[in-house]
């Protein structure tokens, strides 16, 4: 399902993204000469299928494409108009990054450009961890929306999806 978010009330970013620069990580807007080494991080972590969003976001002006960095490596990543305008995702996080901030300040980031563009709503596409994204910004569900923007989306092993 998709989920819908308010970008004219977000919460405060601040403490969270604090948080992370006291862990010695730091969100930030991806950069072009990186497209190839982050395409190649979120194609090995994740799927084939981010991999191509990911390389979206970079087509975009502003790039849409964000990062989490520490000690010079790529610990997340979160995109946002990639498949569709004002749709925030795909994102992810490594492994050993998770549970500590890092998705919610890859969130931010992304909200907070899109509302700085001039969205008063932004959508979460595929939404996983609906609850998770209700808790930190206030995300509800957007009725009737699965598969959404994915239906028919070509399947790996057959070609066209059946649903």
């Amino acid at each position: 399902m998709d989920m819908l978010v308010k970008l004219y009330d977000l919460p405060d970013s601040g403490a969270a993204l604090e948080r992370l620069r006291g862990q010695g990580i730091h969100i930030r807007r991806a950069l072009a000469p990186e497209k190839h080494k982050i395409v190649a991080w979120v194609r090995q972590n994740f799927a084939e299928g981010w991999a191509s969003e990911a390389e979206i976001a970079f087509a975009r002006q502003p790039i849409s494409c964000f990062i989490a960095v520490k000690e010079g490596r790529v610990v997340g990543f979160a995109c946002h108009d990639a498949t569709c305008r004002n749709f925030f995702g795909p994102t992810g996080v490594a492994p050993q990054a998770r549970k500590s901030g890092v998705g919610t300040g890859l969130l931010f980031a992304c909200l907070e450009a899109m509302r700085q563009q001039g969205f008063g709503y932004a959508i979460i596409g595929g939404v996983g961890p609906a609850a998770y994204y209700a808790k930190a910004v206030g995300a509800v569900p957007i009725e009737g929306s699965e598969p959404g923007v994915y239906r028919g989306l070509l399947d790996s092993r057959f070609g066209v999806s059946t649903t």
